[in-house]
């Protein structure tokens, strides 16, 4: 998937779509997004899992970019699963490409025990360009489906 407005490429998993339409319609926060094909999973299908990318609404330092990833996170997760708590599970520096980056994963608890993942990479590609790549995905049995989202992250590239 080549997503010129932010920045970035990424791979799109078997089992997995694109629908340019979709990309139309997203919170102007996001440029692109992969979902999920309903019925990928087979008798588990759960809920769903999406990656979208974006562009940072401002450039972030590479000395700021922890801050700021854990701030997108916990944002994103407060959006995506309102007033349920998100616990920060991980949050360590990357690189996509040669660029510095920043990698977070929240887990939200949900409703009656259920839990669901957030993942975020952010990179600052150059002096004017900050930009996101995010797998969020629900309670499943199906380990596919966070090990998709995890292969998506790190397939992230600089275009």
């Amino acid at each position: 998937m080549d997503d010129t407005a932010a920045g970035l490429s990424y791979a799109i998993p078997a089992g997995w779509e694109h629908d340019a339409a979709k990309d139309t319609k997203l919170l102007s926060a996001f440029t692109s997004q992969i979902a999920r094909k309903p019925g990928a999973g087979g008798q588990d299908d759960g809920p769903g899992a999406a990656v979208l990318a974006g562009r940072s609404g401002q450039v972030v330092l590479p000395s700021g970019l922890r801050q700021q990833t854990e701030r997108a996170a916990l944002s994103n997760a407060e959006f995506f699963f309102p007033d349920q708590p998100a616990t920060l599970e991980d949050s360590r520096p990357a690189e996509v490409g040669d660029q510095p980056a920043h990698a977070v994963t929240l887990k939200i608890t949900g409703p009656k025990g259920t839990t669901a993942h957030l993942r975020m990479t952010v990179v600052t590609i150059d002096h004017s360009r900050t930009s996101f790549v995010m797998g969020v995905y629900g309670d499943t049995t199906d380990a596919t489906v966070g090990q998709d989202v995890d292969a998506v992250l790190r397939s992230t590239a600089v275009r």
